[in-house]
């Protein structure tokens, strides 16, 4: 029985070492870009966040990661990024609450439905030793992972193409300041990302790391 733990654990062990060699296996049609918001940024309310178009548009099969290692000023102040699509007024939101509780919650803006939040976690929900993943195709719509466990699986949302980004972290405009300094990063790969061995990588960890906490839960019972 020891024998068979081990290998479940060093199984995970190289899942979480492989990404380290990601890139020799990316294919090279796919097209990366890579974002660095300024933290002052974050100090808007929504409706003075500026609206920023990318290089490209991202469609079909897309990946963004998101690094959070902002220094937040307020305990109530927020970083929250929006993505929208190319070619309706849709938008996903990811925001990420200061690290007094760590909340995370996942918004759409639909243009029948508005917006509204599909999912959140009050606490611990994101991590600054983690990234955000929102991975999308057109067949399985766009699932998100905090790092550690998915959060949301297969949305349907109609062929989203990713062009713009905004961010805010302000509620209103006689706020205290959201953030005060440090990194805010993500990378959107697309392209024909289902030949990237990687790109459900993060959901695949999540599966495997949860399986093996219930498989020992078992096995401790049963002892």
């Amino acid at each position: 029985m020891k024998y068979k733990i081990r290998i479940l654990i060093l199984t995970v062990f190289a899942m979480v070492f492989l990404p380290a060699h990601a890139e020799d296996f990316l294919n090279p049609s796919l097209v990366l870009q890579t974002i660095d918001v300024s933290p002052d940024e974050f100090n808007k309310i929504s409706r003075d966040a500026e609206i920023t178009r990318l290089d490209t548009t991202h469609s079909g099969s897309w990946q963004i990661t998101i690094e959070n290692k902002l220094l937040y000023a307020n305990p109530a102040g927020s970083a929250i990024v929006r993505f929208y699509d190319a070619n309706t007024d849709k938008f996903i939101e990811v925001g990420m609450d200061s690290p007094s509780d760590r909340r995370l919650w996942i918004g759409l803006q639909l243009p029948d439905e508005g917006h509204f939040t599909v999912a959140h976690v009050d606490k611990q929900g994101w991590f600054e030793n983690t990234k955000i993943i929102l991975a999308y195709n057109d067949a399985q719509g766009v699932s998100i992972s905090n790092g550690k466990r998915v959060v949301v699986t297969n949305l349907d949302l109609k062929g989203f193409s990713v062009n713009a980004y905004s961010v805010h972290g302000m509620i209103e405009s006689t706020d205290p300041p959201a953030i005060n300094s440090g990194k805010f990063t993500f990378e959107i790969l697309s392209g024909d990302v289902s030949k990237n061995p990687f790109h459900y990588f993060p959901f695949y960890v999540s599966g495997a790391a949860a399986a093996l906490v219930g498989i020992l839960l078992l096995i401790k019972k049963r002892s």
